[in-house]
């Protein structure tokens, strides 16, 4: 059985698409490595700023805080982050004043009223 000029048309276009599934994932790969390696490069900046203005005792503090509140010990590093960025830091931070910035920036605790009926 040959194959007819529409055939090898048909044959043709899906080398063509197949090359450039290939072509757009590499793209997007090449993409995700460079966001990746941007993620690394800004976490790098923020240990770098962490250690420059917090003590030992208030870097270690803020490490036992972020194993038990992961997402409140970030929130609290970026708060320090900005601070140092914006020039308000002009000392290190030494571990009472980290107990003091972590008792402003704690949430308030939720309280529930029950009542009976």
């Amino acid at each position: 059985m040959s194959q007819g000029p529409d055939d090898d048309r048909l044959e043709e276009l899906r080398k063509q698409k197949m090359e450039e599934l290939q072509e757009q994932q590499g793209e997007g790969q090449a993409q995700e490595e460079a966001m990746e390696a941007q993620r690394e490069q800004a976490e790098a900046q923020k240990k770098a700023i962490l250690r420059q203005h917090l003590t030992d005792g208030a870097r270690k503090r803020l490490n036992t805080v972020k194993m038990s509140r992961e997402q409140f010990g970030e929130q609290v590093e970026q708060q320090i982050v900005a601070l140092a960025q914006s020039g308000r830091l002009q000392e290190k931070i030494d571990e009472d004043k980290m107990k003091e910035l972590l008792r402003e920036l704690k949430p308030d605790s939720k309280s529930f009223d029950i009542r009976r009926r």
